[in-house]
């Protein structure tokens, strides 16, 4: 199974069309992203993706009441950071702070977090961590998701 990792759109839509095109085009078979959607105009766009996305919300995700009316509208599955999914027999721990992962690494085989626009992929305590990095074009040139190999436990970062 591949997971496409997205962070940070901040409403961003151009971008945006751009991560649902990429993420479409590679194939990828769940869609997380990590938070700060902020805008319901950007889960609109994502409802293009062909794997409806899961996540957790971001501290710029206000009014909460409105984007998880909207979530829930169009069937996707967003809660509060520091969630975990149970895919093809892996845990995978996703929170939005990089600062929350170690109130929960403990046996997690993947750790997906964004809210600091750094790409990230590494081992640690057993657990590959990954944040896809800048995907909101506050840094130009270096636009970027993550696609997540659960199989073999591997991600790769694709710049746009």
């Amino acid at each position: 199974m591949r997971v496409g990792v997205v962070s940070d759109t901040h409403d961003n839509l151009r971008n945006v069309v751009r991560i649902v095109a990429l993420l479409n085009g590679v194939g990828v078979d769940r869609v997380v992203h990590t938070g700060d959607v902020t805008q319901v105009k950007t889960l609109e766009v994502l409802s293009g993706l062909a794997a409806p996305p899961h996540g957790v919300w971001g501290n710029n995700d206000l009014p909460r009441t409105v984007l998880e009316a909207a979530s829930a509208e169009l069937g996707f599955d967003f809660a509060d950071s520091g969630r975990e999914f149970r895919w093809s027999r892996r845990r995978i721990l996703v929170v939005h702070d990089p600062l929350e992962i170690h109130e929960h690494l403990n046996g997690h085989h993947v750790v997906l977090h964004g809210h600091d626009h750094r790409c990230r992929v590494e081992r640690r305590a057993g657990s590959l961590i990954v944040n896809p990095g800048e995907c909101a074009g506050h840094l130009e040139g270096h636009n970027a998701v993550g696609v997540v190999d659960l199989e073999n436990l591997e991600a790769e970062v694709l710049h746009f």
